[in-house]
């Protein structure tokens, strides 16, 4: 039984730990660019988001300040929402 017990626990602490690094994340910043077209955004500071293909436009462009709502997929940046920040 003890044989076990160890290897279990110790898949069940890698579990959690994989599952804590897919959280959403939120991230707040200026619009340097936004292609409607090719679906992202890039922020002032450089950072690049993919937006989801579910993604509503609330009438962004470039000097708005907005806050996202990402996750990462493979090793894109995916925006779930974007929200101005008046």
């Amino acid at each position: 039984m003890r044989k076990l017990l160890v290897p279990a626990a110790a898949a069940a602490i890698f579990a959690t730990a994989a599952v804590s690094f897919a959280a959403v994340q939120h991230t707040d910043g200026t619009i340097k660019t936004f292609d409607a077209k090719a679906m992202s955004l890039t922020l002032a500071d450089g950072t690049s988001f993919l937006l989801s293909k579910k993604f509503k436009d609330p009438g962004l462009k470039a000097g708005e300040t907005v806050s996202i709502t990402w996750d990462m997929s493979g090793t894109n940046k995916v925006a779930e929402s974007v929200k101005i920040v008046k």
